[in-house]
């Protein structure tokens, strides 16, 4: 059975999108929002406290993006995944990298430096000028989106669910209403699909059942 330790609203989402879409069974086990200060029984799992771990056997996991490349190839053969004979490989590789170290990395900041840090700590220039970083990295997703329903090999792959889980985090700390037209599009369908709304419901009982309330809420 794979095992996630996941947060509320967090990067953690990525793998279990992914799970639902790929139709996995999984425990889903949820921590308050940072399990380093509120879990730290969690330490003896994963000494950095982060969030996503993802356990699968001997397999331990940590970063997001690749704990679905991850899946994609151990259960596949799946559509999710492009495979090196495809054309759109490359591309493929490159939206995985950029969901994290080029999309989110900034909104970490946003957030962290909004909501999270004590009044005294938080800083509006490092918000402006975060939000202003994603924004305009996020211009390759609006123009990819033009051209197509999904981002790459002309079908829903982990390119899309990676890339999602950042515009619902811009969606939860209020940078969604300076998408443009595609993006804004784009993430609509992303929302109606059957996998993202199975994953929020697992996501929102298992809160529930574990007493884990909502750190984000939308």
């Amino acid at each position: 059975m794979i095992t996630l330790y996941h947060c509320d609203g967090a990067r953690s989402f990525r793998p279990l999108w992914m799970l639902e879409e790929l139709g996995l069974a999984y425990e889903l086990k949820m921590l308050p929002f940072p399990p380093r200060v509120l879990a730290k029984e969690y330490l003896a799992l994963n000494p950095l406290g982060t969030i996503p771990l993802m356990i699968d056997g001997e397999t331990r996991m940590t970063e997001s993006s690749g704990i679905c490349h991850y899946l994609g190839v151990k259960y596949g053969p799946t559509p999710l995944m492009v495979d090196p004979g495809e054309p759109a490989y490359g591309a493929f590789l490159n939206w995985m990298y950029f969901s994290d170290a080029t999309l989110t990395f900034p909104q970490t900041l946003v957030l962290r430096y909004s909501q999270l840090e004590p009044e005294e700590r938080r800083s509006p220039q490092v918000v402006t000028d975060y939000a202003k970083w994603f924004l305009g990295r996020l211009r390759a997703v609006e123009a990819a989106s033009g051209n197509a329903e999904t981002l790459c090999a002309g079908r829903f792959t982990a390119a899309d669910i990676v890339i999602g889980y950042a515009l619902r985090l811009a969606d939860s700390i209020g940078l969604s209403g300076e998408f443009g037209p595609n993006v804004a599009a784009y993430w609509a369908r992303l929302q109606a699909r059957d996998g993202y709304q199975r994953a929020r419901e697992a996501e929102r009982r298992a809160g529930i059942a574990q007493g884990v309330k909502p750190r984000i809420r939308e």
